[in-house]
């Protein structure tokens, strides 16, 4: 049979214990100090009591003259009992210089030794000691009776020590029951103190608590989702690795107890750390990463401070795009198939109503019509995965009714671009502002987008620029075009207002500049897109991206 464990204290019954013996042990010591210090104090005023009763009783006339007569008992003894009755002390004996007594509290030890020393009274002197005689140990004074010049008898006084002890017995007994109250006092704040405590522990002991801080330090670091906790002052309470990395903060930066305002995050993912109402999946973006933020506070009454969690959705967003890209392309080849089918259908009447001639007309048309778009795209840019950007992209605005032209100044033959600017990233900026300008040119007169797509002669800087015949954009408002969540258009499921985000992020990633600005109206020119990535820099330090994007999400 398996007898049962007792469990270890919690921490805050251990504190308890700790605290009650701590107490015991002090009031103990205070208590014995004080019992040694007052029986030392009860003896010294027990010799000083009887110093005096000594000297009062040596002074006396009536005792002088009762020794100078023929019987000094019979005087003196009477005196003594009277004396030891009016002033507390146990005994007064009177003796002749030889130590004869003439006074004892028992008669019987008339006329004996007295029982103690009296050389330094012969002397002439007064003093005290602590000596056995007949009632026991006591205190004692012994003082000459003097005549003149002449010592004519001795007065000894004194006090039981057993008689002090119960003095200094009372005394500690008084001193117990305030210690004994005092302690009681004290143990009844500790247990309300370590009450406190078990309820912030919630009745853990210490080995349950560091097991906990392990598995929570672990917890920390293994997560790779980022987790910052804020204190009631925004400031950083607690950062874990993933955190960091996501918000770009160095590994080896002491960022606890730093405002969140000091992180020099962007203003956006700032103002949301720094609200106090919860915020549930908002998209925000850093240099080069797409974050969704998830912020709570720490309940409790007062404000305590809150909780964020960021994920990072990079890879998901750029998944994102190539489906929406994918999913454009698909549209375009079910629309091309349908159009197709179309002109095949024509092309068969027309033989069924015997005019091959001009079926074979028709269907030659189509196929230099379509042979002369790709060989257009094809010629002016060079660069394989842009070519078919913008093959799927033309019929897609087809589609919609828009008219894409690749401008005949577009040259940016393959091969020119380098490693550190990956064709995932130039998808990213082209296609996110084709979709805008399709969409700002869509329902105007003669809609058209144009895109020019070119290299500097020196090969210095990737020039991409995007044209369209919409309403364009107010010169008050060419900044916040670019801002995560700016939009004219109404919200669709997957939000709106991050597409022209991304793209400067990406531009910026390459140290690239992006502006916007209206074209001429005289043309029925729109807005103007302006992308400018330098070559240089980028070849020489050319390196893999470490982050892609793709081009869902028009803003």
């Amino acid at each position: 049979m398996r007898l049962p464990l007792p469990r270890p204290r919690s921490l805050a019954g251990q504190l308890f214990a700790m605290q009650a013996v701590l107490l015991t042990v002090v009031v103990a010591g205070y208590a014995l100090a004080t019992y040694l210090s007052h029986r030392s104090q009860a003896e010294e005023a027990a010799g000083r009591q009887a110093t005096s009763v000594a000297l009062s009783v040596a002074d006396s006339p009536s005792v002088r003259e009762a020794i100078r007569s023929p019987d000094p008992s019979a005087r003196l003894q009477p005196y003594a009992l009277e004396v030891v009755r009016d002033t507390d002390v146990d005994f007064v004996t009177i003796m002749d210089p030889r130590g004869i007594r003439w006074t004892h509290p028992d008669a019987a030890q008339i006329g004996r030794v007295f029982q103690g020393h009296t050389g330094p009274a012969l002397e002439g002197r007064t003093f005290t000691e602590t000596y056995t005689g007949t009632l026991g140990p006591s205190v004692r004074a012994v003082t000459p009776v003097r005549d003149g010049d002449r010592i004519i008898g001795l007065v000894s006084a004194g006090i039981r020590v057993e008689e002090i002890g119960r003095r200094v017995q009372e005394q500690l007994t008084a001193l117990l029951v305030v210690a004994a109250g005092a302690l009681g006092l004290g143990a009844i704040g500790t247990y309300v103190v370590n009450a406190r405590l078990r309820r912030h522990t919630h009745g853990m002991n210490a080995t349950e608590l560091s097991h906990m801080h392990d598995y929570h330090q672990a917890a920390l670091h293994a997560v790779r989702e980022g987790l910052l906790m804020l204190d009631g002052q925004y400031r950083v309470a607690l950062i874990n690795d993933g955190g960091r990395v996501l918000l770009g903060v160095d590994q080896e930066e002491d960022v606890v107890g730093r405002s969140v305002a000091e992180l020099g995050l962007p203003a956006p993912l700032t103002g949301a750390l720094l609200a106090s109402e919860p915020r549930m999946d908002e998209v925000h973006l850093t240099a080069d990463r797409v974050l969704v933020v998830n912020t709570s506070p720490v309940s409790g009454g007062q404000r305590r401070g809150s909780v964020v969690t960021l994920r990072d959705v990079t890879e998901l967003q750029s998944l994102m795009g190539e489906l929406d890209s994918e999913r454009g392309f698909t549209q375009a080849l079910r629309s091309q198939a349908h159009e197709a089918a179309n002109r095949l259908h024509t092309v068969v009447s027309l033989i069924e109503l015997g005019r091959a001639e001009e079926a074979v007309e028709f269907a030659t048309a189509e196929l230099e019509l379509a042979q002369a778009l790709t060989d257009q795209v094809v010629d002016a840019v060079g660069e394989p995965v842009l070519a078919a950007l913008l093959l799927g992209k033309t019929a897609q605005a087809n589609e919609r009714g828009v008219e894409l032209v690749v401008s005949a100044d577009s040259r940016l033959d393959d091969g020119l671009l380098p490693d550190a600017l990956p064709a995932r990233d130039l998808v990213t900026i082209l296609g996110n502002l084709i979709d805008n300008a399709v969409d700002a040119a869509q329902g105007g007169v003669r809609p058209r987008v144009t895109v020019t797509a070119l290299t500097e002669e020196d090969g210095s800087e990737l020039v991409l620029r995007v044209r369209d015949t919409g309403p364009g954009v107010h010169p008050d408002r060419a900044e916040d075009v670019f801002r995560l969540g700016f939009t004219t258009k109404p919200s669709g499921p997957g939000g709106r207002g991050l597409g022209l985000a991304l793209v400067r992020q990406a531009v910026a990633r390459h140290g690239g500049t992006l502006s916007v600005a209206s074209g001429d109206p005289g043309q029925e020119d729109g807005a103007v897109f302006d992308v400018r990535i330098p070559l240089r820099d980028a070849r020489r330090d050319a390196e893999p991206s470490a982050v892609a994007h793709g081009t869902g999400g028009a803003g």
